[in-house]
């Protein structure tokens, strides 16, 4: 098969654990720990390849994309660092709402440092890269930036795949806007491998399952990176509140009263680095309405562990542009991310995926 050309926006710890898994999966070729399958069509992940990218950070524009995933802030495990060479630089993008003015009173090494370079035509750049996907990486809460990203791609016919909690392809006009030019995207706010949103998820259907009446829960999560130190600011969380909160109370038959269930960002923990952890408490009560509750704890390096999730969805997004489908790709969607324009359970979501990679089912 051919390549897969793709545009990065935000080289941070998830663009840096995607780059090194593209590069580690393409030599290790007997691996397919983290993926759905090694190939998904004919597509393996080595034919991925990064064609443009952009960010807003002094460390890293201007660098060559090798360099600039391991420039500070980033501080995610590096698993893979014979990264191929390659000519493409990271060029400077639109701040708008990328960054949160709050991150200023913190230490270079820990936040962002934007770059005075003036930002570069993104339209142009996807033009003459052939980029065919584009991938946001961008901070939560970047509102503003990541709809112009999307709308870049609409100008130029440039598949999207929306990562972070902001409603593009969750949203009926926007969905309706992509359908209309016959471009796929897949979206919004990636899962992770194994990862809080998807075991709160399977917890709470298996309680259901078993007829277990849940009366309250919560998922506390703390972090060391850029994304943690990002959400102290609560006013960029709100949509990333909806996002987690709807993942789990979709599994539910009667969602629970907004008093009764937290799910989300709780603080930043500077020495934990790209170390994700998260404690979960469900009570409930069983058979005679006898009390009871779980609590869980779960310690996760937390780029890498949606880096997979990303790679299949790219290889689906080509498939789709392959077989000229546009418009929200809701199989792949609804299994990769907290927030698709339709909730369905995994298994049932993986399922569709199997069939949509083998041609019976459109999108």
């Amino acid at each position: 098969m051919g390549e897969i050309r793709i545009a990065l926006a935000g080289i941070g710890n998830c663009a840096s654990a995607l780059i090194q898994g593209l590069n580690y999966y393409s030599e290790k070729k007997d691996k397919v720990i983290g993926l759905m399958h090694y190939s998904i069509c004919g597509y393996e992940p080595g034919d991925i390849k990064v064609v443009a990218a952009f960010d807003i950070d002094k460390r890293k524009v201007g660098k060559p994309l090798k360099e600039a995933i391991f420039s500070p802030p980033n501080c995610t495990k590096i698993f893979y660092d014979n990264i191929k060479n390659t000519d493409v630089m990271v060029s400077m993008g639109n701040v708008l709402d990328g960054v949160s003015p709050h991150m200023k009173d913190y230490p270079e090494e820990r936040t962002f440092v934007v770059s005075d370079q003036r930002p570069v035509d993104v339209e142009k750049v996807l033009m003459e890269s052939g980029a065919e996907i584009f991938l946001n990486y961008l901070p939560v809460g970047s509102e503003n930036a990541a709809r112009f990203y999307a709308q870049c791609c609409l100008n130029t016919g440039v598949s999207f795949i929306n990562c972070i909690p902001v409603f593009i392809a969750s949203d009926k006009e926007w969905a309706l806007r992509f359908m209309e030019k016959n471009i796929p995207i897949i979206g919004d706010d990636v899962k992770s491998q194994i990862g809080a949103t998807i075991i709160h998820r399977m917890l709470t259907k298996l309680f259901s399952d078993r007829g277990v009446r849940i009366d309250r829960t919560y998922q506390l999560n703390t972090g060391g990176n850029t994304d943690f130190l990002n959400m102290l600011n609560r006013d960029r969380l709100v949509s990333k509140k909806i996002s987690k909160t709807e993942a789990v109370q979709s599994i539910l038959n009667d969602p629970l009263p907004p008093d009764c269930i937290h799910v989300g960002p709780s603080d930043y923990v500077p020495w934990q680095n790209d170390n994700k952890v998260c404690f979960m408490r469900i009570e409930g009560r069983i058979f005679g309405d006898v009390p009871m509750n779980m609590e869980l704890r779960l310690s996760v390096e937390d780029s890498p562990n949606s880096a997979g999730c990303i790679i299949d969805a790219i290889r689906c997004c080509k498939v789709a542009r392959d077989r000229k489908i546009g418009g929200v790709l809701e199989s792949i969607s609804a299994y990769t991310m907290k927030h698709p324009i339709k909730q369905i359970p995994d298994d049932i979501a993986r399922d569709m995926v199997e069939e949509f990679i083998q041609g019976k089912r459109e999108r």
